[in-house]
């Protein structure tokens, strides 16, 4: 006979970390999705929006915008910052990947800091 003891504290675990410049907020403001709201808003403003607190909440909607962005490059490549910090394709990229890990990680609590 045994005995056995375990002292278990769960902490939070970050699954995906990724940062963009806030240099692009204009751009991503200009993607208007179909529910009303901007990829700004699902970017960097998801805690102020009802609904969206895990990465299952956003993951649709970061689909969408990444496909508005392709639809029409030359649209928002006019937004890109004149002083050369960040880019359209940056913006893509990050959607793109962050999108991914959303999909990879959908009980992941969504925590920004800007």
């Amino acid at each position: 006979m045994s005995l056995d003891v375990d002292l278990m504290v769960t902490q939070p675990c970050s699954v995906y970390n990724a940062n963009i410049t806030h240099n692009l907020n204009t751009m991503a403001g200009e993607v208007k999705l179909s529910n009303g709201m901007t990829l700004y808003q699902v970017l960097w403003r998801p805690d102020e929006q009802v609904g969206l607190k895990f990465a299952r909440d956003i993951s649709e909607l970061l689909d969408e915008g990444w496909n508005i962005l392709l639809s029409d490059p030359e649209k928002y490549k006019r937004y890109n910052p004149e002083n050369g910090w960040g880019d359209y394709e940056g913006l893509c990229n990050f959607v793109y990947k962050y999108r991914n890990a959303c999909w990879d990680n959908p009980e992941a609590e969504l925590r920004i800091s800007r």
